[in-house]
């Protein structure tokens, strides 16, 4: 993913909040900036595989390979490149989940060739793109990786970890609002009293 001056301003406040140098690149030399460059991506990309993150979430349909798995599985399709998956969710026949697994670029299935299989991934959209509540989630654990790094001090590190995995709860419930609430099937809790 290509870095942007969105991705270095988060990078900079995170600096900013552990009292090191800002940054107006992440390749300009400095300390703070090959620690940046060398974490950034990481950090992100964990980020993001934390919680099914509504604005980081996308649905594919699968391409059905010629090539028959070798056993326990009646066809293989190719996982999607673009964008590059980082977790993968479910894989859905006509909005119904069906048992898969996943194996390197592949996933495994007893579908037909008949069968529209559709996969519901997390990815990693450009910056520009990402919440409020998710960015300041990410600044805080940034401040807490880099206050690690550069400032070698335990105690700043501990205080950005703890409110990192506090805004993250606030993000979470956030970003829990970008869906429409599922309802309880009480059609199972009724039968069950019966």
């Amino acid at each position: 993913m290509a870095i942007t001056a969105i991705d270095v301003t988060i990078a900079s406040r995170a600096l900013n909040l552990i009292g090191a140098n800002q940054i107006s690149s992440f390749t300009e030399g400095s300390t703070e900036a090959n620690v940046a460059n060398n974490l950034y991506d990481a950090i992100v990309e964990g980020s993001l595989t934390l919680t099914r993150w509504r604005f980081a979430s996308g649905q594919q349909q699968l391409s059905r390979l010629d090539a028959v798995p070798t056993s326990r599985w009646d066809a293989a399709y190719q996982m999607p490149t673009s964008p590059p998956i980082l977790l993968l969710h479910g894989v859905t026949v006509l909005s119904k989940p069906i048992t898969y697994d996943r194996y390197e670029d592949k996933i495994y299935t007893n579908t037909s060739v008949d069968d529209l299989v559709i996969a519901d991934y997390s990815y990693r959209p450009d910056s520009q793109y990402w919440p409020a509540y998710f960015s300041k989630a990410l600044m805080y654990e940034l401040a807490s990786v880099f206050a690690s790094s550069i400032t070698r001090k335990g105690d700043l590190a501990a205080h950005w970890a703890t409110e990192a995995q506090r805004e993250y709860t606030r993000a979470k419930w956030a970003d829990s609002s970008s869906q429409t609430a599922r309802r309880l099937r009480t059609s199972t809790l009724t039968a069950i009293r019966r």
